[in-house]
C-alpha cells in the first residue's frame, strides 16, 4: 500500500487530535520536555509533537519527508504562536549534526521507518545521557463501539490497509531499543476519551493512512458518504466519545 501523508495534509491538520497535555506533563517526570532542552522531533507531520514541547520552553527542530505536511505544521504553529525549526528530512538521514540533540521523539511514526537504520541516526544526533521517546496515540477498537465500525469500514474499501485492531502498545519497539544499545528502557500507557463531532470523526479517518493517504480521491468520496451513513445509523450522538490509548517508550542513549 503506497502512502502519501501529503495528500492528507490538510485533514490531517484540522482534525487530528494531538497528543494530549497529561503526555508531555507524564515525561517531565522523566526530566524530558523540559525548558531549553532541544528536542528533535523526527517523523514530525503537522508538528503534534513539536509544537506541544515549544509551548513548554524547548528548542525543537522537526523533521519530515513531505514538505506538504510541514505547511500545515507551520500554519498551525502560527495559531499556537511558538517558532519551531522545520526540515525536510528522514529519519534515517536528517542531515543534523552529531551529539546535537538532549532528546529525539517520535510520534505515530516509528513503524513507517526503516527502524534499524533510524535507531542508529538517533543514537547518531543524541548527546551522551540524552533520551529516546518512541510515542503513540491511537484510537482502541472495542466490540461494538465506533472505533471497530470504522475500521471494519476502511477495510472493506481498502483491503491492502492491516492497521486496524490494534491495542495501542507496542512492546516490539523496545526491541528496536535495546538492539540499538539503548539502556534504562521504560514504557508508560494509559486511556483517554477524545470527543469528535460526526464531521470531526470523518475527517480524522479521512487523514489515516488507509483512507486520504492511499485511496483516489473518488474512492475518498465513496468511502466518506457510507461513513457519514453508518455514524448517522448506529452513532447518533452529535459527540463521539472516541477510547485512545497514550503509550511511551522511553530509552538513555548508548553513550555515556
Amino acid at each position: 500500500m503506497k502512502i502519501d501523508f501529503g495528500a492528507t495534509a490538510s485533514d490531517y491538520a484540522k482534525y487530528r487530535a494531538g497528543f494530549p497535555s497529561s503526555f508531555f506533563n507524564r515525561l517531565s517526570e522523566y526530566g524530558i520536555g523540559l525548558p531549553a532542552q532541544t528536542i528533535i522531533d523526527i517523523g514530525t507531520g503537522t508538528g503534534t509533537l513539536a509544537r506541544g514541547f515549544a509551548t513548554r520552553g524547548c528548542h525543537v527542530i522537526a523533521i519530515d519527508p513531505s514538505a506538504a505536511m510541514l505547511e500545515q505544521a507551520k500554519q498551525l504553529d502560527q495559531s499556537a504562536n511558538v517558532k519551531i525549526d522545520y526540515r525536510v528530512a528522514t529519519a534515517e538521514n536528517t542531515g543534523l549534526q552529531e551529539s546535537s540533540a538532549d532528546v529525539v521523539t517520535a510520534g505515530q511514526c516509528w513503524h513507517w521507518f526503516d527502524r534499524p537504520r533510524a535507531v542508529e541516526e538517533v543514537t547518531r544526533i543524541l548527546r551522551a545521557n540524552g533520551y529516546i521517546v518512541i510515542a503513540h496515540f491511537d484510537w482502541i477498537p472495542l466490540k461494538g463501539n465506533v472505533v471497530e465500525a470504522t475500521e471494519q469500514l476502511i477495510e472493506a474499501h481498502n483491503p491492502a490497509w492491516n492497521m486496524g485492531g490494534r491495542n495501542g502498545l507496542y512492546p516490539m519497539w523496545l526491541r528496536d531499543l535495546g538492539d540499538g544499545g539503548f539502556c534504562e528502557i521504560q514504557t508508560f500507557s494509559y486511556d483517554v476519551f477524545v470527543p469528535y463531532t460526526h464531521e470531526g470523526w470523518r475527517g480524522r479517518i479521512r487523514a489515516s493512512a488507509g483512507v486520504k493517504a492511499s485511496l483516489t480521491p473518488d474512492q475518498v468520496e465513496v468511502f466518506d458518504r457510507e461513513l457519514t451513513a453508518l455514524l448517522q445509523a448506529k452513532y447518533p450522538t452529535p459527540i463521539l466519545e472516541v477510547h485512545h490509548r497514550v503509550f511511551a517508550a522511553i530509552a538513555k542513549s548508548p553513550k555515556s
